[in-house]
């Protein structure tokens, strides 16, 4: 560990002592004094009206003020020594309370540039990895590590007994910056009323890498294989594109169906008027599609219960029985799956929204009973293309109108999740076996979920 200590540098680096020195051996180092010559080290003092010169307006109907952060642009410097980097981003932090962050690393390099204020940061080698428990490698937040700093339960998180052997911390006063490698993780404690910049750029990957950025390059490289297995698994070919409507009039089958007879009514109370999600106003492509999703998904979930019951009503607590077919993480073997990915976004988001509104169980059979882990991921998928093409208040209206069928909207993310971290397992084990065609894969791929 004595190799990986936080070093401190009292003088500003030239760029090449910095690459060579600082930048290579990925690790820490605070260099004091860093911004005390930025404009911004006087103006943007708490302490002084710094916060009165920050008050720029983020909207404004009038045409003769500026309402960009680039006007704060020249109180700030790049570093000389990042002279011929290739920078990502410029980032500004402010808060106006003690905050922390997660726990997390950045994919970048980072330098955190301290202009007001005092932060401790608590940093973590790539090395530490198996001890912060890091979300799965393919969920919403693989870089954030899952353990609760503050109160963590060591019986869920056994190995974080030992977060503080490799754990440093360090102080940051205004004028100081801290770079930090990619892959380390830290966490960010602030006092009230601080301000900083940060500059963020891609590091090269070279060939003579310490031994504590092995867990952290694996993830990388595990991730950049099981990204190319899944979409050669989700690349169909375009006549499947041409799917058949089971019924070309648009009447549906299954408007009056088991699964939702009873929750019709209780759907339509508490929504928004102002948003109609009525069957008779969609388009007729979308109306279609609605009827063959809502048929897939009754021919794959049947109601298990009584048979001679009349079956228009369908008790709340009777349970549904699923139809296993033959390959969950094959996109051609399951035809829900493989029809949800020909939709358009457009397409996708009025399905869905009518069929929370009208189909509250059916939604909840697919999602709870239906979903496969092929299905995981191209769903989670259509929702980046819709998130890529709606507003973010439309995404909001999206979603919470997409959840709000479930009692329990966690349990319905955790499927999801769930079935897509099996389906990343399946992909990562079949990318390993083609690599180890001699028998070695299932030690990779153990390996692959331990880091």
């Amino acid at each position: 560990m004595e190799s990986l200590q936080i070093r401190r540098w009292n003088e500003i680096p030239p760029a090449e002592e910095f690459s060579c020195r600082i930048e290579k051996s990925n690790v820490p180092a605070v260099i004091s004094g860093c911004v005390r010559l930025w404009k911004a080290f006087s103006k943007w003092d708490v302490s002084n009206g710094g916060l009165d010169y920050l008050q720029v307006p983020i909207m404004n109907m009038g045409k003769d003020e500026k309402v960009q952060l680039e006007c704060l642009r020249e109180d700030i410097e790049t570093p000389a020594f990042l002279e011929g980097k290739t920078l990502a981003s410029v980032n500004l932090w402010m808060n106006n309370d003690r905050t922390r962050s997660s726990t997390h690393y950045d994919p970048h390099h980072n330098l955190l540039c301290l202009i007001s204020g005092c932060k401790q940061v608590t940093i973590w080698p790539p090395s530490a990895t198996p001890f912060l428990y890091p979300f799965p490698l393919y969920g919403e937040a693989s870089n954030h590590s899952a353990v609760p700093l503050e109160n963590p339960d060591f019986r869920i998180y056994p190995r974080g007994k030992n977060l503080d052997e490799y754990s440093q911390k360090v102080i940051l006063h205004a004028g100081d910056a801290l770079f930090i490698p990619e892959g380390w993780f830290h966490q960010v404690d602030s006092e009230s009323l601080t301000i900083a910049v940060n500059f963020w750029w891609g590091s090269d990957m070279i060939s003579g890498m310490l031994e504590h950025m092995d867990s952290y390059y694996l993830r990388r490289i595990l991730k950049r294989l099981t990204d190319k297995e899944m979409d050669q698994m989700l690349c169909i070919s375009t006549d499947t594109a041409d799917r058949k409507v089971i019924n070309s009039c648009g009447q549906s089958t299954h408007e009056n169906s088991d699964l939702d007879m009873n929750h019709q009514t209780a759907s339509l109370k508490g929504r928004n008027p102002e948003k109609s999600f009525m069957m008779n106003e969609l388009e007729p492509l979308a109306l279609q599609s609605l009827h063959e999703l809502v048929s897939l998904v009754h021919d794959c979930v049947k109601p298990e219960g009584n048979s001679s019951a009349d079956p228009s009503v369908i008790q709340e607590e009777n349970e549904v029985k699923k139809i296993v077919y033959t390959n969950l993480f094959d996109l051609k073997e399951d035809p829900i799956a493989n029809f949800i990915w020909t939709l358009e976004p457009h397409t996708f988001q009025n399905v869905f929204l009518t069929m929370a509104h009208n189909f509250p169980r059916t939604l909840e059979a697919f999602l709870l009973h239906a979903l496969s882990p092929v299905g995981s991921e191209v769903l989670t998928k259509k929702f980046e293309q819709l998130d890529q093409m709606i507003a973010t208040n439309e995404q909001g209206q999206f979603y919470q109108k997409f959840y709000s069928v479930f009692d329990d909207q966690f349990s319905a993310m955790d499927a999801i999740l769930g079935q897509k971290e099996l389906f990343a397992c399946q992909m990562q084990l079949a990318e390993t076996r083609s690599q180890n065609p001699d028998g070695l894969g299932f030690e990779s791929h153990r390996l692959a979920i331990y880091v």
